[in-house]
């Protein structure tokens, strides 16, 4: 199975793009898109890129501050104009990483690749930095929540329920503690990081489809303020769901039947 919407992320990332020689810029209200060639596909990602800004913190729930993301707060978008060139300047060397995300410098780095970068590179990155401005940087915030909400919002939900359908059905499914104690962020292994993914995105579809999006972003909310995920549980679905372990269990049923 393809994983291109599968994206590492960094968040600490210091790269000085805007300084680097060759770059070119398109801008709109909330974004300015870096080139360096084909002004034409930087002018189509930002035309996406408003598109899903809205839905995207729509979806969120995410109340938009006077200014929010405008003048020299808006998010810096680097395509550069092949992979290797990508490579070259990240040092992101893993086949299946095809774009990264600095969450405090609000930038997306990635570069022309003709399948899935407006639909499903560019929302998976918006989603990270809009996640991340509403649940903020200091709470219990862990990494399976913030690329399942990603995904999620990429809408790359039928290929991650096949995969976890047949996971479960096999037994070779994640047990969902150690999935939330994982870090997937430098792992080499195709076949984990995939099941990682679809297995943090099916999560999330579960509570959002399941007890709907008010309480899920309340979860959110939840964990941001400082608490656990099993505390945040046990707060917002205390009749239902009081702990990782039966989040398992009711996740297990739902796609699984049993």
């Amino acid at each position: 199975m393809r994983i291109c919407y599968v994206i590492i992320i960094i968040g600490l990332l210091c790269c000085g793009l805007a300084q680097a020689s060759g770059w070119q810029a398109v801008k709109s209200e909330h974004f300015v898109v870096y080139y360096k060639e084909d002004k034409n596909f930087a002018g189509e990602t930002l035309r996406q890129a408003e598109k899903y800004y809205n839905k995207i913190a729509s979806d969120l729930g995410y109340s938009r501050y006077d200014k929010f993301w405008q003048w020299e707060n808006r998010v810096k978008i680097y395509i550069y104009p092949t992979r290797e060139d990508f490579v070259e300047s990240t040092g992101i060397e893993r086949q299946w990483a095809n774009g990264m995300a600095n969450y405090e410098k609000k930038e997306i780095i990635s570069y022309k690749w003709s399948k899935g970068f407006t639909e499903s590179l560019l929302p998976h990155e918006l989603t990270h930095l809009i996640f991340r401005d509403f649940v903020g940087f200091t709470g219990k915030i862990p990494l399976w929540l913030d690329e399942g909400v990603a995904q999620w919002e990429e809408k790359a939900r039928g290929h991650a329920i096949k995969i976890v359908k047949n996971l479960i059905k096999d037994g070779n499914y994640i047990p969902v503690r150690r999935l939330m104690a994982m870090d997937v962020r430098h792992e080499d292994n195709y076949e984990l990081a995939r099941n990682f993914y679809a297995q943090a995105t099916t999560l999330v579809g579960y509570l959002i489809e399941e007890y709907g999006g008010i309480k899920f972003s309340l979860f959110c909310r939840q964990l941001r303020d400082g608490k656990s995920v099993d505390e945040a549980l046990s707060f917002v679905y205390a009749n239902s769901i009081r702990s990782v372990d039966e989040l398992e269990k009711k996740w297990l049923k739902y796609y699984g039947g049993g």
